[in-house]
């Protein structure tokens, strides 16, 4: 077996766990969390948050025979789908990997993400319940998995996928994100969008205008945001998790000052009218959405004082610059150790 190095949050849990572990059933064994101790068990069975997140944990939160991006692809095929209304023909799919927004019309369905594949059957039946017409455009957020692996499927029924360049890139080679310690072969063809662009770009479908824009870096190095404008419907991708901790993606092109001026630029284009999407967690609006900046502000900016007094990554993190907001926002999965570690890469 590959000799594998301990990060930072394994080797605290290690050292807890080895003090209790004679006390422990080998069913309740815990599976590496610095912050919130979780048994396999319980944390299968948590659905609705394994559906939505689970694939966003550091290296070692499953046992080593299990890797978190086959794990969560396969629990997905049972995740429970729920169609949201939101305002004219706009609506969200909520239960597979990033929320699903859905404009229906003459001109057929424009979908912005695509959701995991094992979730096909359950998407496919929400979608012919809202309307019968086909799948005719799809927009991808960014390149991963949560977002995309629905992509083949869709593009089979006659949709067109549109992304941004730097989310095509990724999908066509093989791509590595080391926090999840796994490596992405690349995609299907028909899995790639064939429509790409860089900065802005508008559609008009359904009656209907859909202001599709890049953050920059952020999220990764490829998320964007796409603005019905009649309806007043924002989608954010993952640079907005309304209630959690974000993950940020240095593998390929993440950061926490790029997830600040996206959640900023968020704040700019929205009213207090404006329903907001959020990649992961409940749609709200502009009010949720500036506090989750404040909270990322403040947060890099106590790890970033930290780190310019020269403390090391392990002192930031024993510094508990996230207390004040962990109760609120950190879960099983981005616990407050695990966002100060993300935070102070990028800090």
């Amino acid at each position: 077996m590959p000799r594998r190095t301990l990060s930072l949050a394994n080797w605290q849990w290690l050292q807890t766990i080895t003090k209790k572990e004679k006390h422990m059933s080998q069913e309740n064994q815990l599976v590496a969390n610095p912050s919130h101790c979780l048994s396999r068990r319980r944390f299968l069975a948590a659905t609705g948050v394994f559906t939505a997140a689970a694939w966003l944990s550091p290296r070692g939160l499953f046992a080593e025979s299990e890797n978190i991006v086959l794990a969560a692809r396969k629990r997905a095929g049972t995740a429970n789908i729920t169609v949201q209304p939101l305002r004219r023909s706009v609506s969200a799919l909520v239960g597979s990997g990033g929320n699903i927004a859905v404009l229906t019309g003459t001109d057929g369905k424009v979908i912005i993400d695509s959701g995991y594949a094992t979730s096909r059957a359950r998407i496919s039946d929400a979608l012919a319940k809202m309307d019968p017409g086909p799948i005719k455009h799809l927009v991808n957020t960014h390149w991963h998995f949560d977002h995309t692996d629905g992509n083949e499927w869709m593009h089979s029924d006659g949709a067109t996928i549109l992304a941004h360049e730097n989310t095509r890139k990724h999908l066509s080679t093989t791509t590595r994100v080391e926090d999840w310690d796994f490596t992405f072969p690349p995609s299907p063809a028909d899995a790639i969008p064939t429509e790409v662009f860089d900065n802005e770009k508008t559609l008009y479908l359904n009656s209907t205008t859909i202001m599709l824009s890049y953050y920059g870096p952020s999220h990764t190095d490829g998320d964007v945001s796409a603005y019905f404008v009649e309806a007043e419907v924002l989608h954010c991708g993952d640079t907005w998790w309304n209630g959690h901790y974000p993950f940020i993606d240095y593998s390929t092109g993440g950061n926490i000052k790029g997830m600040i001026k996206a959640a900023e630029a968020n704040l700019a284009k929205v009213t207090d009218k404006t329903i907001v999407i959020p990649g992961h967690g409940k749609i709200a609006g502009k009010p949720e959405l500036a506090e989750y900046r404040d909270v990322l502000v403040t947060i890099h900016d106590r790890v970033a004082t930290l780190k310019k007094e020269g403390k090391s990554l392990e002192e930031a993190i024993a510094a508990k610059p996230t207390a004040a907001y962990d109760s609120k926002w950190a879960t099983s999965f981005i616990t407050g150790d695990v966002f100060t570690k993300l935070v102070y890469i990028g800090a």
